[in-house]
């Protein structure tokens, strides 16, 4: 496996003979599509700080809103259980699976400029049944026009960034998705921090000006170029070449075309790819993207973004108190991304993956055992006690958001080949978005059934994916896109999948000693 800071590649690699640079097309397409990110991490902070406003649950949950009051006594962990409301934050994933696979199709064959327009359509026709919803019904449409959009902006995003980016950058550029969708979380809990004093009607605001990112990425789509790979794997080959010595800033992308029609090639000619996916070839990856998007969610921190008012408002905290916690979550994702966006590129996904982990482990043990021992019942959080939970939890958001954050998306986006990586992506982003429907639908019941039992439970399940991280995924970073089978050829596992006794694990060169004559090499399509 590569390590240290310098790139390894597997003899018969033609990366070496990549040319380009980074250049201002390839950052100004990148960080207007990744604002797809950024609606999908809008509805995330707003959500859990609409359903906390006093004015949101007369109208739409009144039980609710009685519980919070004290008139129908509860305990303290139970104050929110209320299956309508977590339907209200749920049904828009279970839209974003069921239409992630009418944007795997979309993106396939027609491209991924065309899904990031759609979803940005959807999510602006969502925001505007949210904002001037009367009833749950229209409310519920609202979310799950929402969840179209995600689902065909979570397809297309990860995709088009891994496809533009250089090799050498492609995980710094891949997480300005993440980047986006961690701003629109502390931008969606600094509004609903203002809006909670608008009365009645500030939970509309606050559901309408999801429309605000929406728009950015759905007028921006228009004047995006498509990736060269797409437009390769359609026929476009002269199109494919003129957009790709564009992004490169250079007339020299021989080497990088002709691996963009090797890998088109192959693609077109799969024509069931959800079928070629279930190949023992490409087991490595089918098993990358379904464990790490459930990993993803199965850390606990959905849970905590979707409902951080309402956990630390059940946590004995204020209604301001609660909310001022929630911008404070959402403050420091932000900035931990920006952490990994700094370091993914050079001290690689698995020591993110790993240390990320350990961090995550420790924190929510700590706050389980905290709370058992010092709230429920009839005791309450002392203040030094309140604010080393705030101060867990933010440490515990951290680690997530350099690590099992950018990387849950980074690392699906950037392992298939052409052939399947439409169909993967898809995979990975309904299972992302199953689990954040059962995550989401179950945690408040949880959290009233398991008590500070749900911390040690999620603190359980962070050392099962840190252990599978550890043993079975290679580092990725500096591994060209198109070449990412010598990834899994040289790992001491999946190697008995990608191929027979000549693709065992091989040793391997720093690409600055790789010569030219190195030029052939086996795609690892067959």
């Amino acid at each position: 496996m590569a390590g240290g800071g310098v790139q390894m590649l597997a003899p018969g690699s033609r990366a070496a003979e990549y040319k380009g640079r980074m250049t201002s097309y390839v950052v100004f397409a990148c960080i207007i599509a990744a604002t797809g990110g950024s609606i999908f991490g809008y509805d995330i902070g707003i959500s859990g700080g609409v359903t906390s406003m006093n004015d949101f649950l007369i109208k739409f949950f009144p039980v609710v809103y009685r519980k919070k009051l004290g008139l129908i006594r509860e305990d303290d962990y139970c104050k929110y259980d209320n299956q309508k409301l977590t339907a209200f934050t749920s049904s828009l994933y279970i839209a974003g699976l069921t239409s992630t696979f009418a944007a795997s199709f979309t993106t396939r064959r027609y491209g991924r400029r065309p899904s990031i327009l759609i979803g940005g359509i959807s999510f602006l026709i969502g925001a505007a049944l949210n904002a001037g919803a009367e009833n749950l019904e229209m409310l519920i449409l609202g979310r799950i026009m929402l969840g179209v959009g995600i689902g065909f902006g979570n397809q297309a995003v990860p995709l088009y960034l891994s496809e533009m980016a250089p090799a050498r950058m492609r995980g710094s550029m891949n997480l300005l998705f993440q980047l986006a969708t961690t701003i629109g979380i502390l931008v969606a809990n600094v509004i609903n921090f203002f809006t909670q004093k608008l009365h009645p009607w500030g939970w509309r605001l606050s559901l309408g000006l999801a429309g605000a990112p929406a728009l950015v990425m759905t007028v921006g789509a228009l004047f995006l170029p498509e990736t060269p790979n797409s437009l390769v794997e359609r026929g476009l080959i002269d199109q494919g070449r003129n957009i790709l010595e564009k992004i490169r800033g250079t007339k020299d992308v021989d080497a990088e075309m002709e691996d963009l029609i090797e890998a088109s090639e192959t693609a077109n000619a799969v024509k069931h790819p959800f079928r070629n996916i279930l190949k023992k070839r490409n087991r490595p990856q089918l098993v990358m993207a379904i464990f790490i998007p459930a990993f993803q969610q199965l850390t606990g921190i959905n849970s905590i973004l979707f409902y951080a008012p309402v956990l630390f408002q059940s946590l004995g905290f204020g209604d301001n108190a609660a909310l001022y916690s929630a911008v404070m979550t959402g403050a420091v994702i932000t900035l931990a991304t920006l952490v990994s966006i700094a370091l993914v590129d050079r001290w690689g996904r698995r020591f993110l993956f790993l240390e990320g982990g350990i961090q995550m482990i420790v924190c929510q043990t700590t706050i389980g055992v905290i709370l058992k021992e010092k709230f429920g019942g009839s005791k309450q959080l002392s203040k030094p006690y309140s604010v080393t939970v705030v101060t867990l939890i933010c440490t515990f958001v951290a680690a997530f958001g350099w690590s099992w954050g950018p990387l849950g998306w980074l690392v699906p986006s950037e392992i298939f080949p052409l052939e399947t990586r439409s169909a993967g992506q898809s995979i990975t982003v309904s299972v992302n978005l199953l689990f954040t429907f059962l995550i989401a639908q179950a945690f408040l019941w949880l959290l009233c059934h398991l008590k500070y039992g749900i911390f040690l439970l999620f603190a359980a399940l962070v050392t099962v994916m840190t252990i599978f991280i550890y043993f079975l995924l290679p580092e990725t970073k500096n591994v060209p896109i198109e070449e990412m089978i010598h990834a899994w050829r040289r790992h001491w596992f999946w190697s008995k999948f990608v191929g027979g006794s000549s693709l065992a694990p091989q040793p391997v060169q720093p690409l600055e000693t790789i010569k030219p004559k190195d030029k052939d090499r086996d795609d690892g399509t067959s």
